[in-house]
């Protein structure tokens, strides 16, 4: 949009209105966010009314270059979007397109700056494999985690998972059973209880509905991705996107919510697992560090050619390296997932994982997280590569 968007620094003919059409569309747009999902509708709404304004300012515009220059931007930008000509338009004034249940026009709390919206800042967690977290703070973690525990729980939402033990005689765990609760807000929702469960992934709240609220302005609802495997809920009213999927066995779970709503809980609820990682007595990781013994050391009862998963290390990589390209973290836990358990569903856990990070996390440069070297735990080192050791000692500890 440079060559469109030109304020301030344009020499503009007195009579030309092209600057206010510019400048209110980078109003009704700046505060839009693409990943989610109403961003097509409310953008394609913004450019028409930025079309409308230029056609107003035709006559008096007609021998402006920068006016000419808008013109086919819209063009472009709606043939980019499958922007429609005729349909609804944005209104110019930002009170009258306040919505109460559309968290994307709020303005973040004290963030205002010259009368113009503050975006909102955006965290993720996500949850898979045996089990892997992804905490709010890009941590990521290997944890054991039997039983039911807390993913999210603070004034808006509250999210639970429960893990089973998937190998006997191992501590590994993984995710059979998700509880998802909104919380009542204003006249947005009611409270609205979701549940999944292994062979159970149903595509509506526990009381047969599919949204909350009006079910016209759709401040929160539920849609089937595929049938029994993967549904997506949007919470419009406060911007926040859920992705649950079963792959095998096993369920996994990504979020995308406002860091202002993550931290809005009380003391009492501090045990959570996205925003303060696994308790130290249920990590397999040390204070938040993978541990990256000497390169090359082998498991010290011999059991790297023969594990009981019927995968070998070279066996496993491989395996992996079918889905995913790129030796990240979720990489290796994948490796990891197939020698404990010798599932190769975990394969497709570890992809699908990493693919709602590209969906749902909002910035591209920490979409891969990769293992470092000397101590210093899981970081974005791409110099290091992880050893037969490393696996092995983390696989030693589920043992």
């Amino acid at each position: 949009l440079l060559s469109v968007l030109c304020l301030g620094d344009c020499q503009l003919h007195t009579s030309c209105g092209i600057q206010k059409c510019t400048t209110d569309f980078v109003s009704l747009t700046s505060h839009l966010n693409a990943a989610l999902e109403d961003f097509d509708l409310e953008f394609c709404k913004a450019l028409r009314a930025y079309s409308v304004c230029t056609y107003r300012n035709s006559k008096v515009c007609r021998g402006n270059l920068v006016y000419h220059s808008a013109v086919l931007g819209i063009g472009d930008l709606m043939t980019q979007r499958n922007c429609t000509k005729d349909g609804p338009t944005s209104s110019t004034s930002l009170e009258m397109t306040h919505d109460p249940c559309n968290y994307s026009g709020h303005t973040e709390v004290g963030e205002h700056r010259r009368g113009e919206k503050t975006p909102p800042t955006y965290l993720f967690c996500g949850l898979f494999g045996d089990p892997h977290l992804r905490t709010f703070k890009d941590h990521f973690q290997t944890c054991k985690v039997k039983g039911a525990w807390p993913l999210i729980d603070n004034n808006y939402l509250s999210v639970q998972v429960t893990n089973v033990p998937v190998v006997p005689g191992s501590s590994a765990t993984a995710t059979k059973k998700i509880t998802v609760i909104f919380k009542s807000y204003q006249d947005c929702t009611d409270q609205k209880v979701y549940q999944a469960m292994t062979d159970d992934l149903p595509a509506a709240f526990v009381d047969g509905t599919t949204s909350g609220g009006d079910g016209n302005s759709r401040s929160l609802h539920i849609v089937e991705k595929v049938s029994g495997k993967y549904i997506e809920m949007h919470a419009r009213y406060i911007g926040t996107t859920v992705y649950i999927r079963q792959l095998g066995h096993y369920l996994t779970l990504a979020i995308r919510m406002p860091q202002e709503l993550v931290m809005a809980y009380e003391e009492s609820q501090d045990l959570q697992l996205c925003v303060n990682g696994c308790p130290s007595s249920e990590r397999i990781d040390h204070s938040g560090h993978l541990p990256l013994p000497v390169v090359g050391k082998l498991l010290p009862w011999g059991a790297a050619a023969h594990p009981l998963s019927g995968y070998t290390l070279e066996t496993a990589t491989t395996k992996c390296h079918e889905k995913m390209l790129v030796k990240d973290i979720y990489f290796y836990s994948c490796v990891f997932d197939l020698l404990t358990t010798g599932d190769a569903n975990f394969t497709a856990a570890a992809h699908s994982a990493l693919q709602d990070v590209e969906a749902l996390h909002p910035s591209k440069e920490h979409w891969h997280i990769f293992p470092r070297s000397g101590g210093g735990g899981v970081g974005r080192d791409r110099k290091f590569f992880v050893s037969l050791g490393f696996l092995c000692l983390i696989f030693v500890a589920y043992l």
